[in-house]
């Protein structure tokens, strides 16, 4: 099924049609054409039913810049990335916006939560979206602050972990891993707002887009901006968070060494004299004792084991 949304004076209307049923739609009253997961087939029934050319989904996930926004005579077409979360992890997804005269259509693979929000401020506020650039704008603006709640978030979450003792953690690959967990959010943040830095820089330069609009996405931009700016002090203070956590590790290490050290020296001379004189003295009861062998076994055992032990236990291996 495919959402469209109906403008009629100042309200608006949201149906559900099948693609054979768009030809019945009044061209005139529709603003907003949603398509989610659609199907090679369903795409060219749209195609023909509207009379416009829609991306595939191949094409509209490459990643050159002419693939990514393009305008002519016609009207625009954009992909741009939108960021979606899937338990702790997040990557970017390609969402395409067709925008022909007074409509735009949307093409998307994933029920982003943004655009039943979205879906629900057209419904309250009607008279703010007159065509499909204003719905293109609303969704955009929206974009970008889940973007700016996300990133905030992500700075919580760095600084938290800044504050925290490494030895809280039970090893020291675990305080790594949030680092570098970190890191992979940051880097899918920052390529996102680069891509909506590109897709903006691309409207404010269209003949297509109104002047009140351009204001709109003047402020966008700056508002990308300044979240790019954001991300890149994350990768600064992530950085120092990871050169902390390896000073705090050289400390240790040489803690270690250290004793290793002291423990050679204090067994070194015994080791040395024993050596020297092989113990082989005639008066050992030892020797005698029909258990000593077993008995000289066991303490060799001991020797070593009992070391790695200790040394386990108090982290230095």
């Amino acid at each position: 099924m495919i959402k469209a949304y109906l403008r009629s004076e100042d309200s608006f209307r949201q149906i559900s049609v099948e693609p054979d049923e768009l030809v019945e739609l009044d061209a005139g009253s529709l603003i907003w054409l949603d398509l989610l997961s659609p199907s090679p087939d369903e795409l060219t029934t749209v195609e023909r039913s509207l009379k416009i050319e829609l991306p595939t989904r191949q094409e509209s996930e490459e990643i050159e810049f002419s693939s990514r926004f393009w305008e002519d005579e016609t009207g625009i077409d954009i992909n741009t990335y939108f960021l979606v979360r899937q338990e702790e992890k997040f990557h970017n997804e390609t969402v395409s916006f067709i925008l022909r005269g007074n409509f735009v259509v949307t093409i998307r693979f994933s029920d982003h939560r943004i655009f039943t929000e979205f879906s629900r401020k057209l419904r309250l506020s009607p008279r703010s979206f007159r065509d499909g650039a204003d719905i293109l704008s609303g969704i955009l603006a929206m974009r970008v602050d889940m973007d700016a709640d996300t990133l905030e978030a992500l700075s919580r979450g760095i600084a938290s972990l800044g504050r925290r003792d490494p030895q809280s953690f039970e090893n020291p690959t675990e305080y790594l891993a949030h680092i570098t967990d970190y890191e992979d959010i940051n880097i899918t943040i920052r390529e996102n707002l680069t891509d909506k830095h590109r897709v903006l820089s691309s409207l404010l330069k269209s003949a297509s887009i109104s002047e009140n609009l351009k204001k709109e996405f003047s402020m966008m931009m700056k508002d990308v901006n300044s979240l790019v700016i954001s991300a890149n002090f994350n990768f600064e203070r992530l950085d120092y968070i990871q050169n902390l956590f390896l000073n705090h590790l050289s400390v240790e290490q040489n803690k270690v060494i250290k004793i290793f050290t002291v423990m050679s020296v204090i067994f070194l001379p015994p080791t040395m004299i024993a050596s020297i004189y092989g113990m082989n003295y005639k008066h050992m009861p030892e020797l005698e004792w029909v258990f000593g062998y077993p008995f000289a076994l066991t303490l060799i055992v001991l020797s070593a084991v009992l070391p790695l032990y200790i040394f386990k236990k108090k982290g230095w291996l």
